[in-house]
Protein backbone atom coordinates (compact mmCIF):
# COMPACT_ATOMS: atom_id res chain seq x y z
CA UNK A 1 0.00 0.00 0.00
CA UNK A 2 1.08 3.66 -1.22
CA UNK A 3 3.39 2.12 -3.57
CA UNK A 4 1.97 3.04 -6.53
CA UNK A 5 1.02 0.04 -7.83
CA UNK A 6 -3.13 1.37 -8.83
CA UNK A 7 -1.41 4.59 -10.84
CA UNK A 8 1.10 1.75 -12.35
CA UNK A 9 -1.45 -0.28 -13.48
CA UNK A 10 -3.74 2.11 -15.10
CA UNK A 11 -1.13 3.79 -17.22
CA UNK A 12 -0.58 0.28 -18.50
CA UNK A 13 -3.76 -0.47 -19.37
CA UNK A 14 -4.00 3.04 -20.56
CA UNK A 15 -1.19 2.48 -22.82
CA UNK A 16 -2.24 -1.10 -24.08
CA UNK A 17 -5.70 0.41 -25.13
CA UNK A 18 -3.60 1.96 -27.77
CA UNK A 19 -2.82 -1.61 -29.69
CA UNK A 20 -5.18 -3.83 -27.96
CA UNK A 21 -8.88 -3.95 -26.38
CA UNK A 22 -8.74 -3.69 -23.00
CA UNK A 23 -11.55 -2.24 -21.60
CA UNK A 24 -13.72 -2.47 -20.32
CA UNK A 25 -11.90 -3.30 -17.01
CA UNK A 26 -13.09 -4.73 -13.80
CA UNK A 27 -11.32 -3.84 -10.78
CA UNK A 28 -11.95 -6.66 -7.11
CA UNK A 29 -10.79 -5.10 -4.05
CA UNK A 30 -12.18 -4.65 -0.79
CA UNK A 31 -15.29 -2.79 -0.18
CA UNK A 32 -13.73 0.72 0.94
CA UNK A 33 -10.45 0.31 -2.20
CA UNK A 34 -13.27 -0.18 -4.31
CA UNK A 35 -15.30 3.24 -3.36
CA UNK A 36 -12.43 5.42 -2.86
CA UNK A 37 -9.30 4.36 -4.49
CA UNK A 38 -9.48 3.80 -7.85
CA UNK A 39 -11.79 6.61 -9.25
CA UNK A 40 -9.78 9.75 -7.11
CA UNK A 41 -6.75 7.61 -8.71
CA UNK A 42 -7.31 8.61 -11.68
CA UNK A 43 -8.42 12.03 -11.04
CA UNK A 44 -4.99 12.95 -9.10
CA UNK A 45 -2.74 11.99 -12.50
CA UNK A 46 -3.24 14.06 -15.72
CA UNK A 47 -2.63 11.77 -17.90
CA UNK A 48 -5.28 9.34 -16.64
CA UNK A 49 -7.80 11.95 -16.40
CA UNK A 50 -9.73 11.11 -19.34
CA UNK A 51 -10.69 7.50 -17.70
CA UNK A 52 -14.13 7.01 -16.59
CA UNK A 53 -14.72 5.46 -13.48
CA UNK A 54 -18.00 3.62 -11.75
CA UNK A 55 -18.28 2.02 -8.68
CA UNK A 56 -20.47 -1.10 -8.52
CA UNK A 57 -21.22 -1.17 -4.65
CA UNK A 58 -24.32 -0.48 -3.21
CA UNK A 59 -27.86 -1.74 -3.39
CA UNK A 60 -28.57 -4.15 -5.43
CA UNK A 61 -30.77 -1.05 -7.42
CA UNK A 62 -27.16 1.09 -7.31
CA UNK A 63 -25.22 -2.05 -8.03
CA UNK A 64 -27.31 -2.12 -11.50
CA UNK A 65 -27.15 1.41 -12.48
CA UNK A 66 -23.03 1.60 -11.76
CA UNK A 67 -22.67 -1.41 -14.34
CA UNK A 68 -25.21 0.47 -16.90
CA UNK A 69 -22.41 3.80 -16.43
CA UNK A 70 -20.38 4.83 -19.57
CA UNK A 71 -17.07 3.82 -17.84
CA UNK A 72 -13.71 2.09 -18.69
CA UNK A 73 -13.00 1.25 -15.28
CA UNK A 74 -15.62 -0.46 -12.95
CA UNK A 75 -14.22 -1.53 -9.21
CA UNK A 76 -16.38 -3.78 -6.83
CA UNK A 77 -15.83 -5.23 -3.83
CA UNK A 78 -14.88 -9.24 -3.46
CA UNK A 79 -17.91 -9.77 -1.34
CA UNK A 80 -20.18 -8.82 -4.87
CA UNK A 81 -18.40 -11.35 -7.03
CA UNK A 82 -20.78 -14.02 -6.60
CA UNK A 83 -23.52 -11.63 -8.24
CA UNK A 84 -22.11 -10.01 -10.72
CA UNK A 85 -20.71 -13.63 -12.37
CA UNK A 86 -24.72 -14.57 -11.88
CA UNK A 87 -25.91 -11.06 -13.25
CA UNK A 88 -24.01 -11.41 -16.16
CA UNK A 89 -23.63 -15.64 -16.86
CA UNK A 90 -22.51 -16.01 -20.81
CA UNK A 91 -22.30 -12.51 -21.02
CA UNK A 92 -19.48 -11.38 -19.22
CA UNK A 93 -18.37 -7.86 -20.64
CA UNK A 94 -14.84 -7.34 -18.42
CA UNK A 95 -11.73 -8.01 -21.11
CA UNK A 96 -9.77 -7.06 -18.65
CA UNK A 97 -9.93 -7.93 -14.38
CA UNK A 98 -7.12 -6.43 -12.19
CA UNK A 99 -7.44 -7.86 -8.49
CA UNK A 100 -6.18 -5.71 -6.12
CA UNK A 101 -5.12 -7.80 -2.76
CA UNK A 102 -4.71 -10.16 -4.84
CA UNK A 103 -4.10 -12.62 -1.75
CA UNK A 104 -7.71 -12.69 -1.49
CA UNK A 105 -8.26 -15.46 -4.22
CA UNK A 106 -4.98 -17.79 -2.26
CA UNK A 107 -7.67 -20.00 -1.06
CA UNK A 108 -8.96 -20.71 -4.47
CA UNK A 109 -9.58 -24.31 -5.40
CA UNK A 110 -11.02 -25.90 -8.59
CA UNK A 111 -13.79 -28.02 -6.76
CA UNK A 112 -13.49 -26.26 -3.01
CA UNK A 113 -12.41 -22.79 -1.60
CA UNK A 114 -14.14 -19.77 -1.30
CA UNK A 115 -17.16 -19.27 -3.92
CA UNK A 116 -16.36 -15.97 -5.03
CA UNK A 117 -12.74 -17.38 -6.05
CA UNK A 118 -14.99 -20.22 -8.14
CA UNK A 119 -17.26 -17.87 -9.47
CA UNK A 120 -14.44 -15.91 -10.91
CA UNK A 121 -12.67 -18.99 -11.75
CA UNK A 122 -15.61 -20.02 -14.32
CA UNK A 123 -14.99 -16.45 -16.40
CA UNK A 124 -11.00 -16.29 -15.66
CA UNK A 125 -9.87 -18.09 -18.91
CA UNK A 126 -13.49 -18.29 -21.50
CA UNK A 127 -14.12 -14.67 -21.02
CA UNK A 128 -11.09 -12.69 -19.55
CA UNK A 129 -8.35 -11.61 -21.97
CA UNK A 130 -6.46 -10.24 -19.54
CA UNK A 131 -5.66 -10.80 -16.03
CA UNK A 132 -3.69 -8.57 -13.04
CA UNK A 133 -2.98 -9.24 -9.28
CA UNK A 134 -1.65 -6.55 -7.12
CA UNK A 135 0.01 -7.37 -3.79
CA UNK A 136 2.10 -6.21 -1.26
CA UNK A 137 3.23 -10.06 -0.32
CA UNK A 138 1.99 -12.84 -2.23
CA UNK A 139 2.85 -15.65 0.64
CA UNK A 140 2.10 -14.15 3.49
CA UNK A 141 1.69 -17.39 5.18
CA UNK A 142 3.98 -19.65 3.16
CA UNK A 143 4.91 -21.01 -0.30
CA UNK A 144 1.30 -22.99 0.25
CA UNK A 145 -0.80 -19.75 -0.70
CA UNK A 146 0.82 -19.54 -3.86
CA UNK A 147 -1.30 -21.83 -5.65
CA UNK A 148 -4.56 -20.17 -5.57
CA UNK A 149 -3.69 -16.53 -6.85
CA UNK A 150 -1.23 -18.08 -9.26
CA UNK A 151 -3.71 -20.17 -11.11
CA UNK A 152 -5.38 -17.06 -12.39
CA UNK A 153 -2.35 -15.60 -14.46
CA UNK A 154 -1.76 -19.00 -15.85
CA UNK A 155 -4.50 -21.76 -14.99
CA UNK A 156 -1.86 -23.45 -12.93
CA UNK A 157 0.78 -24.45 -16.13
CA UNK A 158 3.63 -23.37 -13.65
CA UNK A 159 2.52 -24.67 -10.51
CA UNK A 160 -0.27 -27.61 -11.55
CA UNK A 161 -3.73 -27.81 -12.46
CA UNK A 162 -4.63 -28.89 -9.28
CA UNK A 163 -3.99 -27.92 -5.73
CA UNK A 164 -3.60 -31.50 -4.86
CA UNK A 165 -0.94 -31.65 -7.07
CA UNK A 166 1.16 -28.72 -6.40
CA UNK A 167 0.65 -29.95 -3.08
CA UNK A 168 1.87 -33.69 -3.39
CA UNK A 169 4.86 -32.49 -5.59
CA UNK A 170 6.50 -29.83 -3.10
CA UNK A 171 4.66 -30.63 0.00
CA UNK A 172 5.12 -33.06 3.11
CA UNK A 173 4.05 -33.90 6.21
CA UNK A 174 5.47 -32.52 9.14
CA UNK A 175 7.10 -33.98 12.03
CA UNK A 176 3.58 -34.22 13.98
CA UNK A 177 2.35 -36.08 11.36
CA UNK A 178 -0.64 -33.86 10.42
CA UNK A 179 0.76 -30.08 9.30
CA UNK A 180 2.03 -29.69 5.75
CA UNK A 181 5.76 -28.14 5.07
CA UNK A 182 7.08 -27.72 1.86
CA UNK A 183 10.21 -29.84 0.84
CA UNK A 184 13.72 -28.59 0.80
CA UNK A 185 13.73 -28.10 -2.67
CA UNK A 186 10.37 -26.34 -2.88
CA UNK A 187 11.00 -22.76 -2.16
CA UNK A 188 14.14 -22.59 -4.86
CA UNK A 189 11.82 -24.47 -7.61
CA UNK A 190 8.35 -22.69 -6.75
CA UNK A 191 9.77 -19.34 -7.38
CA UNK A 192 12.00 -20.48 -10.64
CA UNK A 193 8.41 -21.54 -11.89
CA UNK A 194 6.64 -18.07 -11.10
CA UNK A 195 9.05 -16.04 -12.08
CA UNK A 196 8.17 -15.12 -15.32
CA UNK A 197 4.44 -14.71 -13.62
CA UNK A 198 5.16 -11.71 -11.12
CA UNK A 199 6.99 -8.85 -11.53
CA UNK A 200 8.57 -7.54 -7.95
CA UNK A 201 9.34 -3.87 -7.60
CA UNK A 202 12.70 -3.59 -5.60
CA UNK A 203 15.04 -0.99 -4.60
CA UNK A 204 12.55 1.63 -3.01
CA UNK A 205 14.20 4.35 -1.36
CA UNK A 206 14.89 4.42 2.10
CA UNK A 207 16.11 7.62 3.08
CA UNK A 208 12.50 8.93 3.36
CA UNK A 209 9.35 6.75 5.05
CA UNK A 210 7.17 6.84 2.29
CA UNK A 211 3.89 8.88 3.31
CA UNK A 212 0.32 7.30 1.97
CA UNK A 213 -2.91 8.80 3.11
CA UNK A 214 -5.69 6.43 3.02
CA UNK A 215 -9.04 8.21 2.53
CA UNK A 216 -12.65 7.48 3.95
CA UNK A 217 -15.60 9.32 3.72
CA UNK A 218 -17.90 10.18 6.99
CA UNK A 219 -21.34 8.65 6.64
CA UNK A 220 -24.13 11.14 5.65
CA UNK A 221 -25.25 11.37 9.06
CA UNK A 222 -22.06 12.12 10.66
CA UNK A 223 -21.33 14.55 8.27
CA UNK A 224 -24.29 16.53 9.10
CA UNK A 225 -23.20 16.81 13.18
CA UNK A 226 -19.10 17.55 11.71
CA UNK A 227 -20.63 20.27 9.73
CA UNK A 228 -23.34 21.61 12.45
CA UNK A 229 -20.36 20.94 15.11
CA UNK A 230 -17.83 23.05 12.96
CA UNK A 231 -20.40 26.17 12.64
CA UNK A 232 -19.59 26.73 16.07
CA UNK A 233 -16.08 26.31 16.20
CA UNK A 234 -14.49 29.05 17.14
CA UNK A 235 -16.22 32.29 18.58
CA UNK A 236 -12.70 34.26 17.65
CA UNK A 237 -9.01 33.81 16.97
CA UNK A 238 -7.53 36.37 18.92
CA UNK A 239 -4.95 38.89 17.02
CA UNK A 240 -1.75 37.45 18.56
CA UNK A 241 -1.51 34.46 16.33
CA UNK A 242 -1.92 31.11 16.92
CA UNK A 243 -0.32 30.38 20.72
CA UNK A 244 -3.92 31.34 21.72
CA UNK A 245 -7.51 30.25 20.14
CA UNK A 246 -10.77 31.22 21.11
CA UNK A 247 -12.93 30.35 24.33
CA UNK A 248 -13.53 26.07 23.55
CA UNK A 249 -11.87 26.35 20.33
CA UNK A 250 -9.13 23.21 21.91
CA UNK A 251 -12.45 21.63 23.01
CA UNK A 252 -14.41 21.56 19.41
CA UNK A 253 -11.22 21.16 17.36
CA UNK A 254 -10.60 17.36 19.38
CA UNK A 255 -14.68 16.62 19.00
CA UNK A 256 -13.68 17.64 15.31
CA UNK A 257 -11.08 14.87 14.93
CA UNK A 258 -12.82 12.82 17.44
CA UNK A 259 -16.04 12.52 15.19
CA UNK A 260 -13.63 11.64 12.01
CA UNK A 261 -12.18 8.97 14.09
CA UNK A 262 -15.30 7.57 14.79
CA UNK A 263 -15.48 7.97 18.28
CA UNK A 264 -16.77 11.32 20.05
CA UNK A 265 -16.94 12.05 23.81
CA UNK A 266 -19.88 13.46 25.19
CA UNK A 267 -21.03 15.02 28.57
CA UNK A 268 -18.92 17.06 30.91
CA UNK A 269 -15.61 17.94 29.14
CA UNK A 270 -14.10 17.72 32.84
CA UNK A 271 -14.30 14.02 32.26
CA UNK A 272 -12.61 13.52 29.01
CA UNK A 273 -9.17 12.98 30.50
CA UNK A 274 -9.48 9.55 31.77
CA UNK A 275 -12.52 7.69 29.81
CA UNK A 276 -15.11 9.85 30.90
CA UNK A 277 -18.18 8.83 28.51
CA UNK A 278 -18.21 8.72 24.69
CA UNK A 279 -20.05 7.14 22.00
CA UNK A 280 -19.21 5.71 18.95
CA UNK A 281 -20.60 7.50 15.66
CA UNK A 282 -19.19 5.23 12.70
CA UNK A 283 -16.80 2.36 11.57
CA UNK A 284 -14.97 3.60 8.69
CA UNK A 285 -11.31 4.10 9.64
CA UNK A 286 -11.44 0.60 11.28
CA UNK A 287 -12.70 -0.83 8.15
CA UNK A 288 -9.74 1.31 6.67
CA UNK A 289 -7.25 -0.23 8.96
CA UNK A 290 -8.65 -3.89 8.15
CA UNK A 291 -7.89 -2.77 4.56
CA UNK A 292 -4.23 -2.22 5.30
CA UNK A 293 -3.73 -4.79 8.37
CA UNK A 294 -4.84 -7.02 5.35
CA UNK A 295 -2.32 -6.08 2.67
CA UNK A 296 0.29 -5.86 5.38
CA UNK A 297 0.02 -9.88 4.75
CA UNK A 298 1.00 -10.84 8.29
CA UNK A 299 3.61 -8.01 8.77
CA UNK A 300 3.22 -6.77 12.24
CA UNK A 301 1.59 -3.13 12.11
CA UNK A 302 2.42 -0.23 14.93
CA UNK A 303 -1.08 1.81 15.38
CA UNK A 304 -0.49 5.08 16.62
CA UNK A 305 -4.01 6.64 18.38
CA UNK A 306 -5.08 9.58 20.17
CA UNK A 307 -7.81 9.53 22.14
CA UNK A 308 -8.67 6.72 24.86
CA UNK A 309 -12.30 5.68 23.04
CA UNK A 310 -9.94 4.88 20.38
CA UNK A 311 -7.55 2.65 22.09
CA UNK A 312 -10.89 0.62 23.73
CA UNK A 313 -12.10 0.21 19.90
CA UNK A 314 -8.90 -0.96 18.58
CA UNK A 315 -8.56 -3.07 21.03
CA UNK A 316 -12.06 -4.82 21.04
CA UNK A 317 -11.47 -4.95 17.45
CA UNK A 318 -8.15 -6.72 16.87
CA UNK A 319 -7.89 -9.11 19.81
CA UNK A 320 -4.56 -10.22 19.25
CA UNK A 321 -3.09 -6.76 19.25
CA UNK A 322 -0.96 -5.51 22.60
CA UNK A 323 -0.97 -1.79 23.66
CA UNK A 324 2.38 -0.41 24.01
CA UNK A 325 2.49 0.08 27.80
CA UNK A 326 5.14 0.83 30.82
CA UNK A 327 6.14 -2.81 30.47
CA UNK A 328 9.35 -4.14 29.26
CA UNK A 329 8.48 -7.43 27.84
CA UNK A 330 6.20 -5.87 25.45
CA UNK A 331 9.23 -3.81 23.58
CA UNK A 332 11.06 -7.19 23.56
CA UNK A 333 8.35 -9.19 22.46
CA UNK A 334 7.37 -6.29 19.45
CA UNK A 335 10.98 -6.75 18.43
CA UNK A 336 11.12 -10.57 18.43
CA UNK A 337 7.88 -10.38 16.11
CA UNK A 338 5.34 -12.10 18.54
CA UNK A 339 2.89 -8.65 18.70
CA UNK A 340 1.36 -8.49 15.32
CA UNK A 341 -0.43 -5.41 16.18
CA UNK A 342 1.07 -3.11 18.46
CA UNK A 343 -1.16 0.18 19.33
CA UNK A 344 1.13 3.04 21.13
CA UNK A 345 0.06 6.44 21.62
CA UNK A 346 2.39 8.88 20.40
CA UNK A 347 3.69 10.74 23.55
CA UNK A 348 4.83 7.19 24.88
CA UNK A 349 6.59 7.23 22.16
CA UNK A 350 10.10 8.65 23.35
CA UNK A 351 13.69 9.48 22.27
CA UNK A 352 15.75 6.57 22.92
CA UNK A 353 12.83 3.61 22.39
CA UNK A 354 13.11 0.92 19.90
CA UNK A 355 10.72 -0.66 17.54
CA UNK A 356 12.57 -1.14 14.69
CA UNK A 357 12.70 -4.44 14.50
CA UNK A 358 9.54 -5.19 15.08
CA UNK A 359 8.09 -3.68 11.99
CA UNK A 360 8.37 -1.18 9.25
CA UNK A 361 4.23 0.26 8.87
CA UNK A 362 3.16 2.76 11.21
CA UNK A 363 -0.78 3.59 10.89
CA UNK A 364 -1.89 6.77 12.17
CA UNK A 365 -5.82 5.75 13.47
CA UNK A 366 -6.06 9.17 13.86
CA UNK A 367 -3.75 12.74 14.01
CA UNK A 368 -3.29 15.67 16.33
CA UNK A 369 -1.34 19.08 15.90
CA UNK A 370 1.70 17.99 18.31
CA UNK A 371 4.89 17.59 15.65
CA UNK A 372 6.89 16.69 18.02
CA UNK A 373 5.27 13.40 19.28
CA UNK A 374 4.06 12.95 15.28
CA UNK A 375 8.07 12.94 14.22
CA UNK A 376 8.79 10.99 17.47
CA UNK A 377 6.90 7.76 16.79
CA UNK A 378 7.51 7.75 13.41
CA UNK A 379 11.39 7.81 14.00
CA UNK A 380 10.97 5.01 16.57
CA UNK A 381 10.68 2.66 13.18
CA UNK A 382 12.33 5.30 10.98
CA UNK A 383 14.59 4.65 7.54
CA UNK A 384 17.85 5.27 9.89
CA UNK A 385 17.00 2.91 12.31
CA UNK A 386 16.16 0.58 9.94
CA UNK A 387 19.83 0.91 8.42
CA UNK A 388 21.51 0.61 11.60
CA UNK A 389 19.97 -2.62 12.46
CA UNK A 390 20.57 -3.90 9.51
CA UNK A 391 17.53 -3.84 7.43
CA UNK A 392 17.13 -2.67 3.75
CA UNK A 393 13.46 -1.98 3.95
CA UNK A 394 11.42 0.86 3.22
CA UNK A 395 9.24 2.99 6.24
CA UNK A 396 5.62 3.13 5.13
CA UNK A 397 3.23 5.70 7.37
CA UNK A 398 -0.41 5.13 6.69
CA UNK A 399 -2.12 8.46 7.66
CA UNK A 400 -5.93 7.66 7.43
CA UNK A 401 -8.03 10.31 6.96
CA UNK A 402 -11.56 11.62 6.48
CA UNK A 403 -12.19 13.62 3.47
CA UNK A 404 -13.61 17.75 3.90
CA UNK A 405 -12.48 17.15 7.73
CA UNK A 406 -10.00 18.67 10.08
CA UNK A 407 -7.82 15.53 9.61
CA UNK A 408 -6.47 17.03 6.43
CA UNK A 409 -5.59 20.67 8.19
CA UNK A 410 -3.69 18.94 10.59
CA UNK A 411 -1.73 16.78 8.08
CA UNK A 412 -0.61 20.06 6.26
CA UNK A 413 0.09 21.61 9.76
CA UNK A 414 2.36 18.51 10.75
CA UNK A 415 4.11 18.69 7.37
CA UNK A 416 4.84 22.29 7.35
CA UNK A 417 2.29 23.51 4.47
CA UNK A 418 0.57 25.90 6.92
CA UNK A 419 0.14 27.37 10.23
CA UNK A 420 -2.43 26.52 12.91
CA UNK A 421 -3.84 29.85 12.09
CA UNK A 422 -4.31 29.27 8.57
CA UNK A 423 -6.08 25.80 9.37
CA UNK A 424 -8.20 27.04 11.80
CA UNK A 425 -9.07 30.15 9.81
CA UNK A 426 -9.92 27.42 6.98
CA UNK A 427 -12.26 25.71 9.20
CA UNK A 428 -14.16 28.19 10.24
CA UNK A 429 -15.32 29.67 6.60
CA UNK A 430 -16.15 26.54 5.98
CA UNK A 431 -18.89 26.69 9.15
CA UNK A 432 -20.05 30.01 7.70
Amino acid sequence: MGSGKSVCVLTALDDLDLVEDVFPALVLAPLRVAKTVWGPECEKWEHLNHLRTSVITGTAKERDKALDADAQIFSINYDNLVWLTESYGDSWPFKTVIADEFTKLKSFRLRQGSKRGRALGKVAFSKINRFMGLTGTPSPNGLKDLWGQTWFLDQGAALGRTFTAFQERWFQKGFDGYSIEPMPRAEKEIHERVRQLYITVEGMPVDEPIYNNVYIDLPPAVRAQYRTMEKEMFAKIREDGVSTIASNGAVKSGKLLQLSNGAVYVGDPDNHKEDGMWEEVHDEKLKALDDIIEEANGAPVLVAYHFRPDLKRLLKRYPNAKQLDANPQTIIDWNAGKIPILIAHPASCGHGLNLQDGGNILVFFGVNWNLEEYMQIIERIGPLRQKQSGYDRPVFVHHIVARGTLDLGVLDRLSGKKSIQDVLLEAMKRGE
